[in-house]
């Protein structure tokens, strides 16, 4: 098989569970934050949370499965499966495999997990861009699957405000049609590890019985148990890393920030976005947001803004659309997508 010189996004569809976290629910845990102020605060009125028997796994599978159906896909047409997951069903096997066989995708099709966080989608469509260039495969699945609400203490008011659960999926192919993938931008610095994480739970740090609680520099309460995240470390990497991302983006498609007609960056929260794209100097009307309704769902803020885009009428034909991930790691990453 040859080489392609490009690769597309020709498909995306996302799935949301059904259960919900709201503001209204949230504001009467904690009496201290109002509605008004949870939104004005991360623009986020309600976050979607997957049941105690739904797993990363079923997400994958259903955001999967919806995109057959709208694409008129089949599972024989995939080539490779990728799944990008921090909450997978075990440590081993990997969730690909058991999402491979629930999706009956043939047995010549790779399947594999990758380890990502905020900025996973994009490390995901380059690795699929890199399989399809290579000419080793034509249709790359790929899902971005996350249920972080089981990293959340009850008592973390912070994180609670802003994490959702949801899947997504695409379909990257060396068919011309969709979103053809541009020069892929991608950087790492291990150093903030630290500052979003949770400590245990794996190999070097067992999850323990002793419950005892700690208090965060903004007064969140945490234990090593569950997910931790230094808020005030990651709005200054965020301030640091993404403007020049933007900028090594452009600089590598050769572009101009006045070509893109739209920005889709990771759906962080609210202020931070708002920072940002002040900071860049994006014009409102060519930056999207959309998280309200779904809250900050990791690695699949991105496609999930990109279908509501597209249903939208945000993304045309022609369009050419710059997406940028960034987070946990610290990692991030950027590329253009020219429809």
């Amino acid at each position: 098989m040859s080489g392609n010189s490009f690769a597309s996004i020709s498909a995306v569809s996302y799935y949301l569970p059904s259960g919900s976290l709201t503001n209204e629910q949230l504001s009467k845990a904690f009496p201290e934050w109002s509605v008004d102020k949870i939104m004005q605060k991360v623009g986020i009125s309600t976050r979607r949370i997957a049941a105690k028997d739904e797993f990363t796994s079923d997400l994958a599978v259903a955001a999967a499965q919806r995109l057959f159906e709208e694409y008129n896909l089949r599972g024989d047409d995939i080539d490779y499966l990728i799944l990008c997951t921090q909450s997978p069903d075990y440590f081993l096997p990997t969730t690909a495999c058991l999402v491979h066989d629930r999706l009956k995708l043939s047995s010549a099709a790779g399947a594999i997990d990758i380890n990502q966080g905020c900025s996973g989608f994009i490390y995901g469509i380059s690795l699929a861009r890199g399989l399809i260039a290579a000419g080793d495969v034509k249709n790359v699945l790929f899902i971005t699957a996350e249920t972080y609400s089981r990293f959340l203490h009850p008592d973390d008011k912070g994180n609670r405000s802003i994490f959702g659960d949801a899947a997504a999926a695409v379909l990257v192919s060396a068919d011309p049609a969709g979103g053809k993938i541009g020069r892929v931008i991608l950087g790492t610095d291990g150093g903030g590890a630290k500052n979003l994480i949770v400590k245990n739970g794996a190999v070097r740090f067992p999850k323990t019985d002793v419950q005892t609680m700690r208090e965060d520099e903004d007064g969140n309460l945490f234990n090593d148990n569950y997910l931790y995240m230094n808020g005030t470390e990651i709005f200054n990497f965020t301030l640091e890393s993404v403007p020049a991302l933007v900028k090594d983006t452009l600089e590598r498609n050769l572009l101009h920030q006045e070509d893109i007609d739209l920005y889709i960056f990771h759906q962080a929260n609210k202020f931070m976005l708002d920072y940002l794209r002040k900071k860049i100097r994006i014009p409102q009307e060519n930056f999207f947001m959309s998280m309200e309704h779904s809250g900050n769902t990791v690695s699949s803020t991105i496609p999930i803004a990109m279908k509501r885009a597209l249903l939208e009428g945000k993304i045309k034909k022609g369009s050419k659309v710059l997406v940028a991930g960034f987070g946990v790691g610290y990692s991030w990453g950027g590329t253009v997508l020219q429809f």
